[in-house]
């Protein structure tokens, strides 16, 4: 059988050395208890300021998993 039925959450990663790094450690958190992740998506980018620099990036994914 083909058909598939997918879950979504919502994450928020954050990160003091990128994007990705975000979106890695939160994709990673995730997985400890989530099975079966499938795909993600990025909805929102936002940081926190310092000193007049980027502090910390913040990432938004929505993240699909497939329900057994």
């Amino acid at each position: 059988m083909n058909e598939k039925v997918y879950k979504r959450i919502q994450l928020v990663g954050c990160s003091a050395a990128s994007i990705e790094r975000a979106v890695a450690l939160a994709l990673a958190k995730a997985s400890e208890t989530v099975h079966g992740l499938a795909w993600f998506e990025v909805k929102e980018i936002r940081g926190a300021i310092a000193n007049g620099a980027p502090a910390e990036w913040q990432v938004t994914v929505e993240v699909g998993f497939k329900v057994d």
